[in-house]
């Protein structure tokens, strides 16, 4: 008797081999998006982070000051006509638990975009249940983050931080979004220790222009303040995700 395969959508071993992979990947794309538009979610203020900060080190005061901007920008949210901004973490702990725990303070929804890893990420408790994902890939992750952003903050963090903040950056700089998307350094003393952005533009890398492609902050209600100038929403409430769209140049 000839053995009959399962359903090719039915068969795990199938879809998790190297032939499943594009299924896997587009999956990471169509789940969240099907999530978003059930939940009414448009558009995000992300929050970037390290997740290895506690209270008690030297980098603790970030924490309160995380929770206290994503109160006040869910607080302002919940007062707008029309779009509505949602707070987008990382999911983990660190500045990522921080920044759900604020909307969760003010008594809003927050997202937590998690990834699979060995060590240090676990979905904290302050995400919005139904707004909880899980990646496993990293690029699938932070095309969420760009997709549905108004507006980026990034605390100090390590290499995870970085690689998400530049990616934000190299797309404004390369002119790939066809929306201003405010860029803001939380804690300037950390980010011009760590990156010398100026010697950047003295050996030519990047342009003197590109600096003006972010800002930084160190006080939570300035912070604010500073995206209630620069954030531009729609006046009427979306009835799908707003993405940022690629701008392309005509063929």
């Amino acid at each position: 008797m000839t053995r009959s395969h399962p359903l090719a959508y039915r068969d795990l071993q199938f879809l998790d081999s190297d032939d499943g992979r594009p299924i896997r990947i587009i999956s990471e794309y169509l789940a969240p998006l099907r999530v978003f538009k059930e939940c009414g979610v448009s558009s995000t203020v992300v929050f970037f982070g390290s997740a290895r900060i506690r209270a008690d080190d030297p980098l603790g005061h970030y924490l309160a000051e995380a929770t206290e901007l994503a109160r006040l920008v869910t607080e302002w949210s919940a007062t707008l006509p029309g779009e509505q901004l949602v707070v987008c973490s990382g999911g983990g702990p660190g500045i990522m638990e921080a920044a759900n725990h604020g909307a969760r303070l003010a008594g809003g929804r927050s997202i937590g975009l998690n990834i699979g890893l060995p060590q240090e990420q676990r979905p904290n408790p302050y995400i919005t249940p139904e707004l909880s994902f899980e990646f496993h890939y990293f690029f699938m992750r932070k095309l969420w983050f760009a997709h549905l952003a108004r507006a980026l903050i990034a605390f100090p963090g390590g290499f995870g931080t970085f690689d998400e903040l530049f990616e934000i950056l190299t797309l404004a700089q390369t002119q790939k979004l066809d929306r201003e998307l405010p860029v803001l350094l939380y804690g300037s003393s950390y980010w011009n220790e760590v990156v010398n952005f100026e010697a950047l533009v003295r050996h030519g890398t990047i342009a003197a222009e590109d600096l003006k492609l972010f800002e930084f902050v160190d006080d939570p209600h300035a912070a604010f303040e500073l995206l209630k100038r620069r954030v531009t929403l729609e006046s009427r409430r979306p009835s799908s995700p707003c993405f940022a769209r690629s701008r392309c140049p005509p063929l």
